[in-house]
């Protein structure tokens, strides 16, 4: 079966990467490069987003005058899985991160790794959760190519524990935003005396619930409406670690308090960036990781939220500031994708790709204003694992491997604060695997497929329609067919891929 462009392949071996055969530029020619990630951000909890309550001067200020994306994407309609997709440039389900809290597996290549053969300073702070990040773990951010981390299994709160470089965790004191961009700081500005590019990995774990904030953070929404979150919402307890009932505006004031810590955390680090003279050549990208969580949902101007293929699930605030290549400000409607980020900054650094299916592209012809569509649709697809009895399905990695040991407030279903991984091996396809919710979008339409229960197929023109209200299956029959037989394939390929075929 000849598969659609949605899938670009590229000819180039990792080995062929270690071998150190792609040229290196000098180290003051090459980009930095930094990627900040929210926790459960939503595409309209951002000033430059319109929010009429949320102070965000920092991420305002970068779209105001670097790249916004206003068709930007997660891959994932949850954490784990779109984390997956900025590592690799590859979707989730290729290596059987179906859900939060499956594993990469280690075959996968990085973009740390390719990076760091580069000769890049390759550095991971915050939330990981692609794997436990204890120094055992075959998929820990030093086994995927970061030099050094001080990293979290999963989400954290203020005072949170995290792992250095996979040493048993240690409490850090203080707002855990500002906590992971000061250890990122001096993690560049040790690159910096080395005389390094650095490729820095900022994940937040703001603003995913349970919200805690400064009384300074807090005390900027005192004044919410009263109208305004008038209804009672399903969340963590901080006390408990349980889930608890609360009225959603008391909530809501917690949680934007977390969006303007971490907002200010960005513009600490923009301005050790300019201070260190590093600002002009360094690449800053910001996305969220996910649509809006069911709990904070009250100004989400798309259908859906976190966990859905609709557009409250997946399409997040995206911005790229690159002040020697964007001189000037630019507004992309473009769609865009986090699977895109590891080709794009694989093109920017003069590096070759892994010769494996790729589901995202480079966006260099965005950033020098040059592409006004996208090339090759995207895909959605939130596969469900095999229903198979226990014991049957063989883990794709040893279990005590998989076992975390950084602790968070929420507690699991065990009741335990720590979280594990699983991944397993699928050597072969079958007819239900092609099923769960899924969608693709082309530069208009979208074809949404078993979206809700009891659905079947929508067809939306996004351009017309952005929150996906009028379905015109019946009245674009044709269009809703090619995108479907694209879809067909494009899950083929995927599926392919999570037999390990890419690994052989």
């Amino acid at each position: 079966m000849r598969l659609p462009r949605l899938v670009s392949v590229v000819c180039v071996t990792f080995a062929t990467l270690l071998a150190g055969t792609a040229p290196a530029a000098p180290s003051a020619d090459r980009p930095n490069f930094v990627l900040l990630m929210g926790d459960d951000h939503g595409w309209d909890e951002t000033g430059f987003n319109g929010h009429p309550y949320l102070k965000t001067p920092a991420l305002d200020e970068m779209a105001r005058t670097g790249l916004r994306l206003d068709r930007f994407y997660s891959a994932g309609s949850s954490c784990s899985p779109t984390r997956g997709t900025v590592m690799t440039g590859r979707h989730h389900n290729r290596y059987g991160i179906f859900a939060p809290g499956w594993s990469l597996r280690p075959e996968e290549i990085s973009v740390a790794q390719i990076l760091r053969q580069a000769g890049y300073a390759t550095g991971h702070f915050g939330k990981w959760h692609l794997g436990p990040v204890k120094a055992s773990s075959p998929t820990n951010p030093g086994a995927m190519g970061f030099e050094e981390w001080v990293s979290h299994d999963n989400f954290f709160e203020l005072d949170p524990y995290l792992s250095r470089n996979g040493g048993p965790p240690e409490q850090f004191k203080g707002e855990s935003s500002e906590i992971i961009i000061a250890e990122a700081l001096r993690f560049i500005d040790r690159a910096k005396r080395a005389g390094r590019p650095f490729f820095v990995v900022v994940w937040f774990g703001s603003p995913h619930e349970p919200y805690q904030a400064l009384p300074r953070d807090l005390a900027l929404y005192d004044s919410l409406p009263a109208t305004f979150g008038n209804r009672q919402v399903r969340l963590t307890s901080n006390e408990t670690g349980r889930n608890t009932q609360r009225l959603q505006r008391d909530v809501l004031r917690e949680r934007f308090a977390e969006i303007t810590a971490m907002d200010r955390s960005i513009g600490q680090l923009r301005d050790h960036l300019r201070r260190q003279d590093l600002r002009q050549n360094t690449l800053l990208w910001y996305c969220g990781d996910n649509g809006t969580p069911q709990e904070a949902v009250a100004t989400v101007p798309f259908r859906g939220h976190k966990g859905d293929v609709y557009e409250g699930g997946v399409r997040v605030a995206g911005v790229i500031e690159w002040p020697a290549k964007i001189p000037r400000p630019l507004v992309s409607a473009v769609n865009t994708v986090t699977s895109d980020i590891l080709p794009t900054l694989c093109d920017l650094a003069g590096q070759p790709l892994p010769k494996r299916p790729l589901d995202g592209i480079s966006l260099q012809p965005i950033i020098a204003g040059r592409m006004t569509e996208r090339p090759s649709p995207i895909g959605f697809w939130n596969a469900r694992p095999r229903a198979e009895a226990a014991g049957t399905r063989r883990p794709y990695i040893a279990v005590e491997l998989q076992k975390g040991t950084t602790p968070l407030v929420k507690l699991g279903p065990d009741g335990t604060a720590t979280r594990n991984f699983q991944n397993f091996h699928h050597p072969d396809i079958r007819p239900e695997d092609f099923a769960g919710p899924r969608a693709i979008v082309d530069n208009r339409y979208k074809l949404v497929v078993d979206g809700e229960r009891g659905s079947t197929k929508e067809l939306f023109d996004l351009r017309a329609d952005p929150a996906e209200k009028n379905n015109l299956i019946t009245a674009e029959p044709a269009v809703a067919a090619k995108l479907e037989q694209q879809l067909r394939a494009w899950q083929q390929s995927v599926l392919e891929s999570l037999t390990g075929a890419d690994y052989r």
